[in-house]
């Protein structure tokens, strides 16, 4: 169903808008690549995902890539927002309440507030973008750090403990490091805010 909706469903898309002439944006994840690099992850860089999902996202990215539709494809990562289900709004949540968070301290990527990514996809659009580009807030950061400075937010006295990947033995392999290069996107449109700053202007506007 994965690969259906996010790869076989995408490259049909794109020979539709190729048919047409239609300028298609797609947005895909970091979770194309696995994990193992020492240096952010460039535009060019060879996919290697490790899960069903990076999978078939990467199978979307090849077949657009492949269909000669005119496009944009914009990879991001840890995806955040004042609303719907998400990790700030779920950690803002558990830390109002007092509870002890255990929190992975050896994943590493860059967090993204959803508004500045459209913001960023708009400027992109119009400078005329086409290919593949990363947007990301600036900065990068563990999933422990980036809970704990949630949590200096909302409570302050909040216990944040960090632990590893086996510890909390999720069933599906996440990359160790997925830390997207931003220097095509910033040559472009200019310098990422940092995460520290997208997240504060989210946390004095989440949703109950």
């Amino acid at each position: 169903m994965a690969t259906a909706i996010n790869g076989t469903g995408v490259g049909a898309l794109a020979d539709f808008c190729r048919q047409r002439d239609i300028f298609l944006i797609h947005y895909s994840t970091d979770y194309v690549f696995n994990g193992h690099a020492t240096r952010p992850y460039r535009v060019d860089d060879d996919r290697a995902p490790l899960g069903a999902y990076g999978r078939s996202k990467a199978v979307g990215e090849k077949l657009l890539e492949e269909s000669g539709c005119r496009h944009l494809l914009v990879r991001t990562s840890w995806l955040y927002a004042p609303w719907a289900k998400n990790f700030v709004r779920t950690i803002a949540r558990l830390a109002r309440a007092g509870q002890p968070l255990k929190i992975v301290n050896d994943q590493r990527g860059r967090p993204t507030s959803a508004e500045h990514l459209a913001r960023s996809t708009l400027a992109l659009i119009e400078k005329g973008a086409s290919g593949t580009y990363h947007v990301t807030d600036g900065g990068e950061c563990t999933w422990f750090e980036f809970a704990g400075e949630i949590a200096r937010h909302v409570n302050p006295a909040c216990a944040v403990s960090p632990i590893s990947s086996a510890e909390l033995n999720r069933p599906a392999p996440r990359p160790p490091y997925s830390v997207l290069d931003l220097s095509r996107t910033e040559a472009l449109i200019g310098p990422m805010p940092s995460w520290q700053e997208n997240l504060a202007d989210v946390i004095r506007r989440l949703e109950p």
